[in-house]
Parts: structure tokens; C-alpha cells; sequence
């Protein structure tokens, strides 16, 4: 399982070839993110982010494939 660190914050966030959003804080293990504003409802859904209107949301670990140099690489099959 990945796990965040400080050196996370500002690596965009993708799933598939679609960037979702960048991580702005890492706090506690857990990063937040601010979404990108083009992602769809569904995509949202897929991350429970679906029903609230935050500038940040916490991303869990579980749905994460890979934390790169570059990104943050979530599963494409949640």
C-alpha cells in the first residue's frame, strides 16, 4: 500500500490518462487533494467526493496504485 509524505505535495494526481486534481497537504498520512475543475461526477463518485463542495478532499491510500517521482497514479478499476 502506498504511503503519502510531504514529499507528495504539488504531484498531480491521475487515474487512467486523466489528470484529477494535485495534491496540496500532506497531513497525518493522509493527502488532500484539490481537484481538477474538469473531472466528471463520476469520477467524483468513484473517489467519494461526489456530494460535497470542499476546495480539498482526502484521498485515500487504498486507491492508490503507484506514487511515482512525478504522480500519483490511482487504480483504474475502484
Amino acid at each position: 500500500m502506498a504511503q503519502f509524505s510531504d514529499s507528495d505535495e504539488g504531484k498531480p494526481v491521475v487515474m487512467g490518462e486523466e489528470k484529477v486534481g494535485m495534491i496540496t497537504q500532506v497531513e497525518g498520512g493522509t493527502a488532500y487533494v484539490d481537484p481538477d475543475a474538469s473531472i466528471t461526477d463520476k469520477i467524483k463518485a468513484t473517489l467519494d467526493w461526489g456530494d460535497r463542495d470542499e476546495d480539498t478532499y482526502p484521498l485515500e491510500e487504498s486507491r492508490v496504485d503507484a506514487i511515482t517521482d512525478d504522480e500519483v497514479r490511482l487504480r483504474s478499476q475502484m
